[in-house]
């Protein structure tokens, strides 16, 4: 569903003002802003990764652009779980402004006060827990515990005078989860009896029939491999999957295995998950991966980032042989996580090249060594069935999921008209029990390319994309800056183009004829002789070679 670029009207008083500013028709970049009575609260903040149409980008953050003149107004930041796509973009928010309260459980904030502290920003924060309200500006947040593929999730209520919004985070309703901490129903159902005006719910898992499975039916399949493996087993997840990585300590401490973590941002997590108590290791199970190179490989476990295929990271550099722990023909390796859409030719490129170095690859699609941490289809008609909201925002989902989402709540009887799919910038207003689109603004992309932000655009992508796919030519002419008469030239150089540059001879001739002609009706302009120049090669091109590289033409006047 589009719906067309328009000026929200004026917020009306008394009235609620819903806007994602991402995290709607992507897996990613997750944010959303409330804002009533003058105050804005924001809940999460989070990165979208890169895909390979988008090359050299680092990082993709949601779109500020609507929030930078009223940065004063921001009363607080929520951040629901521990999660890149939602916490990830923290730093930049607070590079705009450090002062704006950070607010989230234990686990979540220290993990984004260690990424902030690479940033040089000391934030303040306010450490919450399941169960508690607080007053924030004139939102009063109430804390409610979900169960998520990290500990400590959150979701959150929103209440105001225009009505109380429930915002889940990415959750799921496992009943046996290895913290003990299930989703808490009874919050749900005390919520759904006061009255939830707005569900903003996590659409991830909405196409999924079913429900998810237990993450404790990973451990017995983790146990199996790592007692089976012959050699090293090398095992690649989530930085943040705390779970994840306690099965894996736990299968390789049954099986007389050390582990060694890989990767700096596994490193920092799990240091952090450790001292807070959500990582519990056995004495003597942890090694530092230099003194584990010293062990014999049947007694070692190397626990990595690098799970979705990210070029930078270490199992990638690993498949690549450019990392000191080369895997080979008795290596097991295990891939413990779904495949984020977009990263699934990025992770077989990974597979075959691990393979090919003849490890034994195990991953989601040959053994369950991975669940998923969103609720399934039955679980979302389970929760809507408990809380019975006035209005439905799918959030949190590429569009597919966004549309499953919704008719899941048409089929529990909440009306189509109450049911919004939007995109990132729709606006909508809840008051008296209805919420209603009541604008859209033009959201962006904003890319993180080394250390600039929001300086790359959609116009240098293409051009990176034309010069990987089909190359670069150049031409140098030197013409006469009174008469037009060509002085030297034209000299043409191409890259990446697989031929040699004695092909452009033939164009040679047609270049010259061009500028010949247009000396004669008087051009002297050097961007009008460019853009002959850019015209009269690249249909040559086109039409001798089927190719449409990058044309620089670079005329001289002398």
């Amino acid at each position: 569903m589009t719906i067309p670029l328009a000026e929200p009207e004026t917020l009306a008083p008394g009235t609620l003002r819903v806007t994602p500013l991402g995290g709607l028709g992507e897996v990613g970049r997750n944010m959303t802003i409330f804002e009533y009575d003058g105050k804005i609260l924001v809940v999460d903040c989070g990165v979208l990764f890169p895909e390979e149409h988008q090359p050299g980008v680092d990082l993709i953050l949601p779109d500020f652009e609507p929030i930078k003149d009223r940065l004063d107004d921001i009363v607080g930041v929520v951040l629901t779980h521990g999660h890149e796509d939602h916490i990830g973009a923290v730093p930049y928010l607070l590079r705009l402004k450090a002062d704006i309260p950070l607010i989230g459980s234990g686990l979540t904030l220290a993990l984004v006060e260690a990424k902030l502290k690479e940033h040089r920003i000391k934030p303040f924060t306010l450490t919450v827990k399941e169960g508690q309200r607080e007053q924030v500006g004139p939102f009063d947040l109430e804390f409610v515990a979900v169960n998520h593929s990290i500990p400590d999730a959150l979701a959150v209520a929103i209440r105001t005078p225009a009505g109380m919004v429930l915002a889940t985070g990415d959750f799921k309703m496992d009943q046996l989860p290895l913290d003990g901490r299930i989703t808490d129903l009874r919050a749900f159902a005390r919520l759904g009896e006061e009255g939830v005006d707005l569900f903003l719910v996590d659409s991830t898992n909405a196409d999924v029939p079913g429900f998810t499975p237990t993450e404790r039916s990973i451990g017995p399949v983790l146990d199996q491999v790592i007692g089976k493996a012959p050699r090293r087993v090398i095992v690649a997840s989530f930085s943040s999957h705390v779970h994840r990585v306690q099965q894996v300590i736990d299968a390789a401490h049954a099986h007389g295995r050390r582990v060694a973590f890989l990767g700096r941002s596994m490193v920092r997590n799990m240091t952090i998950a450790e001292q807070l108590g959500y990582l519990k290791v056995p004495d003597g199970v942890l090694i530092d991966y230099k003194k584990a190179r010293d062990l014999p490989d049947d007694q070692i476990v190397y626990m990595s980032t690098g799970s979705q295929g990210e070029p930078m990271a270490v199992l990638s550099r690993m498949a690549n042989l450019d990392h000191a722990i080369e895997p080979g023909p008795g290596d097991t390796v295990i891939l413990a996580s779904s495949l984020i859409p977009g990263n699934e030719n990025a992770v077989y490129r990974v597979i075959d090249g691990l393979t090919k170095l003849g490890a034994n690859v195990v991953h989601k699609a040959n053994a369950r060594v991975h669940v998923s941490g969103h609720a399934a289809a039955g679980e979302l008609i389970y929760c809507y069935n408990i809380l019975k909201p006035k209005n439905v925002l799918p959030v949190h989902g590429e569009y597919r999921h966004l549309i499953a989402n919704a008719k899941l709540a048409q089929d529990t009887g909440i009306d189509a008209e109450r049911t919004i799919v939007g995109s990132n910038g729709t606006v909508i207003d809840l008051k008296d029990g209805v919420a209603r689109v009541a604008g859209q603004l033009d959201i962006g992309f904003v890319y993180v390319d080394g250390s600039t932000v929001g300086e790359i655009t959609d116009a240098d992508l293409k051009d990176r994309r034309i010069l990987g796919e089909e190359g670069f030519v150049s031409v140098i002419v030197v013409v006469d800056s009174t008469t037009g008469r060509i002085i030297s030239g034209p000299e043409i150089h191409a890259r990446g183009v697989a031929e040699d540059d004695s092909v452009f001879d033939d164009v040679a001739p047609k270049i010259v004829a061009a500028l010949k002609e247009a000396a004669g009706n008087g051009v002297r302009d050097n961007h009008a002789l460019s853009q002959i120049v850019r015209r009269t090669i690249g249909r040559w091109v086109n039409q001798k070679l089927r190719r449409r590289p990058m044309i620089v033409p670079l005329v001289i006047e002398a």
